[in-house]
């Protein structure tokens, strides 16, 4: 089936139009010294940071970029919905990136490596580079043929949208509803979502720049990769980086008990209530070229 080029606008007035928001999401998260806190507020907060951390974790990354596993259109739909409301793009222009990631990683080409350039750029300047705007349709030709998807690309601010209203909408309600929980419509808005997405931001934001900086090599793969165990749990397992990159393909990224991987877990129970099937596993081979701890401290990593 035969795609159309991406017909969005792209180069500065794009690098614009996505500064703007994402700046002001940054400033509302000022605002919680005026509207405080409550206990609700921070586990609708919690909740939604774990939430759309797994529609990119889950869904953006293993499922759409790596196929590690497979699902139905209805659940994949949804998934791309959960990770559209991370506020990080649309599905096709975050997994066209991300293929082309691995395809130049830490070399010239890979759109974030901080081995190439600069550690502020490759955390989060990339983003907005006029050359990064447009949504790579050549590296997604199997997603592009799904029209919702296509939809959800184009129009990526909806679900984000969607998402801040409801929090608003939702803290006015508990307000009306129970004055005691001590929330309000602007308190949910700037936990529930404005804090709750910088942080998801961030946490993310850090497999590129800290995963391929600071941390463990446990395989001689041709990039710098590593495994971060701070960075994997702040964003549900991603942090095991060195091992995704020895074998991309994988729904586990934690390869050993101790790797501890939130994601997997979350990818077993879709599994469990028949929402996921053939999960790929990590290949025995691949397991067994794993450098010893003891060969790993002698290099110094």
């Amino acid at each position: 089936m035969a795609v159309a080029l991406d017909e969005r606008p792209s180069g500065r007035a794009g690098s614009w139009r996505l500064g703007i928001p994402f700046v002001g999401v940054h400033l509302a998260c000022l605002a919680v010294f005026l509207v405080g806190w409550s206990p609700v507020a921070l586990a609708v907060a919690l909740g939604l940071y774990l939430v759309r951390a797994f529609g990119i974790t889950g869904f953006y990354h293993r499922y759409f970029s790596h196929q590690a596993f497979r699902t139905s259109r209805p659940v994949q739909f949804m998934g791309a919905v959960l990770g559209a409301a991370a506020a990080q793009r649309g599905p096709l222009w975050w997994v066209a990136h991300h293929r082309v990631h691995h395809r130049y990683t830490d070399r010239e080409g890979d759109p974030h490596s901080p081995v190439v350039s600069s550690k502020p750029y490759s955390h989060v300047l990339w983003i907005f580079a006029p050359d990064n705007q447009a949504t790579k349709l050549d590296m997604v030709p199997d997603l592009a043929v799904f029209p919702e998807l296509r939809f959800l690309d184009r129009f990526h601010h909806l679900v984000p949208i969607a998402t801040a209203v409801s929090t608003f909408g939702l803290g006015a309600l508990l307000a009306w509803a129970d004055p005691g929980m001590h929330t309000s419509a602007w308190q949910m808005f700037v936990w529930g979502f404005a804090i709750s997405t910088v942080a998801l931001y961030h946490s993310t934001f850090a497999v590129n720049s800290v995963a391929h900086r600071f941390g463990k090599r446990r395989y001689d793969t041709r990039d710098d990769s590593r495994n971060n165990w701070l960075v994997s749990l702040l964003v549900l397992g991603e942090g095991w980086h060195n091992n995704h990159h020895r074998y991309p393909m994988s729904a586990r990224q934690g390869f050993s008990r101790w790797e501890f991987d939130p994601t997997w877990l979350g990818i077993r129970l879709l599994a469990a209530l028949g929402l996921a099937r053939d999960l790929r596993p990590v290949p025995a081979h691949v397991m067994a070229v794993a450098r010893p701890p003891s060969s790993r401290a002698a290099a110094g990593n």
